[in-house]
Order: structure tokens, then C-alpha cells, then sequence
């Protein structure tokens, strides 16, 4: 007989369909999988919500049979099925919601929505040193730019958050601008480390606003006007790259520190795509490690959108006794859902 309780994370909000399974009993991951659309939407230079609902389907039940049998398990052994209903594209969650409401009501075991930005926020603590309640979140996804108090599993409070384009919608927009194709941002990274900041003078906006909201459409358009100057030429576009990941470092960590000394932490957690950014992360830890403080990241594999952080956060709310759970299939999901709001 099989001595596993596992939970089932199930990720559709957007360009990747992820899955992971994580033990109750034995505190730790134990198997996931990934497959991302990149390549797909690539061609479009961006995602396309219809193509990326069907390849869910595509891909969901699959990648749920490996990443079951990479883990020596069954079906018989999940206890509970948590899943993405939010936010997120809408027709990417329907794909996900249904098949975890489906699977939860065949096997009669609970399914649990999850929000995804919790999943995000959470996912540091998949890392083998993890970091203890309380702390602060910087929470970097593609659409998402927010600072949170963290003071335990479903206790989240806003302390901040941008009031147009997120950083990671800045990073790709940019690299689109630039020429770099989809998705901008890593391909920006790229780009500065061959650049040198300072070459160019871009703002950094909101950087003396005296509260913790971001903002960085200017900063986008700040680009656009230099590429347009008479005198510009292809040949700077990697020390405009620089330029522009060195004002968007500055404004992160000048908050991160700011929250952190508003809030009276010292552990700093920085989650989404956004935190797989070489420099923020050394600038992040040169600033807060000399403020006394630590930073947290989660690993590389899971700062995208992945299975893993959503069975994380399924397994976490079901120890905490804060878990939403459904046993009739019913569910809804939530395209648009403010991770403050969810929880309040």
C-alpha cells in the first residue's frame, strides 16, 4: 500500500502548462513538469489567448500521467487537486479549472483554487533554505509589479503596487521596441550585459514619490524618444538595454528597501520572472544584506509559471486549515482577481 499523500498542482494562466505533485507527509516536492508555448506565440510576438487555451488541452492530461508516474504514483494516492482559477487569461484557467474539478470529483478528493500570484509568492519556499513568516514580497510575474506583507499563508497585505505597466510588461514591450522579438524580457538581460548604463539617461520614475507604487510606462516611452534621436543608431541599442535594466533595478530595490523599513522586516522575498533578472538580484542582495536583511529567491526553474508553486500553495493552505475547497465540481474561475482582495 502506498504510504504517499500527494497534492496535484495544476497551472493554465497563460503561455505554460505546468504540473507538480507534492507529498503532505513528507514536506517536499516530489515530481513536476512544464511545457511552454514560447516558441508558439513567438511567431505572433506575443501570446495569443485562443491558441494558448488549445494547446492547454493539448498538453494538461499528459503531463498529468508523467509527472504521476515520475513520482512512482497513481492517481489513488493524490488527496487533493489544487489548481490556477486566477488571474489570468480566461479561456487558459477554463482548461485547467475543468479538468482538476473533473479529476477531484472522479476520484472523490477535494479541489482547491488557488490564486496564482499566491503560487508566485510562495514559491521561495520550495528553495532548501527557505524563508520564515513574516516577510516582505516583491512580487515581479509579467503582469504584476506589488510589494506585500507577508505574515503567514493567506495573510497578505498590499503595501504597493504599479499604477500602469508592470516591470516584466516593461521588460518585453522594450525588447519588442527594440527589435528583440517575444519574450522581450530575457532577451533584454541578454542584451545589457553586453551594454554599458550610463551611456544613456533614462528616469526612474516614481523613484522619490514618497510611497510604494511603481510606475514604468514612462520609462518604456523615455526608449522609444531616445532610439528616435537623429543620432541614434543600432550599435547603442545594448547600452540603452543596460540603461533601461539598471533604472528598472534602481526603482525595485529602492521600494524593496523602503517597504522593508516601513514594515520593520528584514526578510525580503522577490518571486515571478522578473526575479530571475541577474542584476536585480545582485543588487537586491548588496542593498538589503548591508541594510542587515536577506533576500530570498526561488529557484531559477520556478520564478515562470509553474505546477510546482501551485501544489505548494495547495498543500500549504490545507495544513493551514485556510483551504477553499470544492467537492462538487462547481467552480468558477477569475480572470481578474487582486491577490489583497482575494484574501481580505
Amino acid at each position: 500500500m502506498s504510504t504517499q499523500h500527494l497534492v496535484l498542482g495544476i497551472e493554465t494562466s497563460c503561455d505554460e502548462t505546468g504540473i507538480g505533485l507534492y507529498d503532505l507527509t513528507a514536506h517536499r516536492l516530489v515530481s513536476h513538469r512544464v511545457f511552454s508555448q514560447i516558441d508558439m506565440h513567438a511567431a505572433y510576438g506575443g501570446v495569443v489567448p485562443e491558441l494558448a487555451s488549445r494547446d492547454h488541452v493539448r498538453r494538461i492530461v499528459p503531463l498529468i500521467r508523467e509527472t504521476v508516474a515520475a513520482a512512482n504514483a497513481g492517481l489513488q494516492d493524490l488527496k487533493a487537486i489544487g489548481y490556477t482559477t486566477g488571474p489570468g487569461l480566461a479561456g487558459a484557467l477554463l482548461v485547467g479549472a475543468s479538468v482538476a474539478e473533473a479529476l477531484a470529483l472522479a476520484l472523490g478528493v477535494p479541489a482547491i483554487p488557488v490564486h496564482h500570484l499566491e503560487g508566485h509568492l510562495l514559491s521561495p519556499l520550495l528553495a532548501s533554505e527557505p524563508p520564515r513568516f513574516p516577510f516582505v514580497a516583491l512580487l515581479v510575474s509579467g503582469g504584476h509589479t506589488q510589494l506585500m506583507s507577508v505574515t503567514g499563508v493567506g495573510k497578505y497585505k498590499l503595501l504597493g503596487e504599479s499604477v500602469d505597466d508592470a516591470a516584466g510588461e516593461a521588460f518585453d514591450k522594450t525588447g519588442k521596441l527594440l527589435g528583440l522579438g517575444y519574450p522581450g524580457g530575457p532577451a533584454m538581460a541578454k542584451l545589457a550585459a553586453q551594454g554599458e548604463a550610463g551611456k544613456f539617461k533614462l528616469p526612474r520614475p516614481m523613484l522619490r514619490s514618497g510611497d510604494l507604487q511603481f510606475s514604468f510606462s514612462g520609462l518604456k516611452t523615455a526608449v522609444l524618444t531616445a532610439t528616435q534621436q537623429p543620432d541614434y543608431t543600432t550599435e547603442q541599442s545594448a547600452d540603452l538595454a543596460a540603461e533601461f535594466q539598471e533604472a528598472v533595478t534602481d526603482v525595485l530595490c529602492a521600494k524593496a528597501l523602503s517597504a522593508l523599513k516601513q514594515t520593520g522586516l528584514k526578510r525580503l522575498v522577490v518571486a515571478g520572472g522578473v526575479g530571475a533578472n541577474k542584476r536585480l538580484r545582485e543588487q537586491l542582495v548588496a542593498a538589503v544584506t548591508r541594510r542587515g536583511g536577506r533576500v530570498y529567491f526561488p529557484e531559477l526553474e520556478f520564478c515562470s509559471d509553474n505546477g510546482a508553486m501551485i501544489a505548494l500553495a495547495t498543500a500549504m493552505r490545507l495544513e493551514a486549515g485556510v483551504a477553499e475547497q470544492t467537492t462538487d465540481g462547481a467552480f468558477a474561475i477569475r480572470p481578474r482577481w487582486p491577490l489583497d482582495q482575494a484574501f481580505a
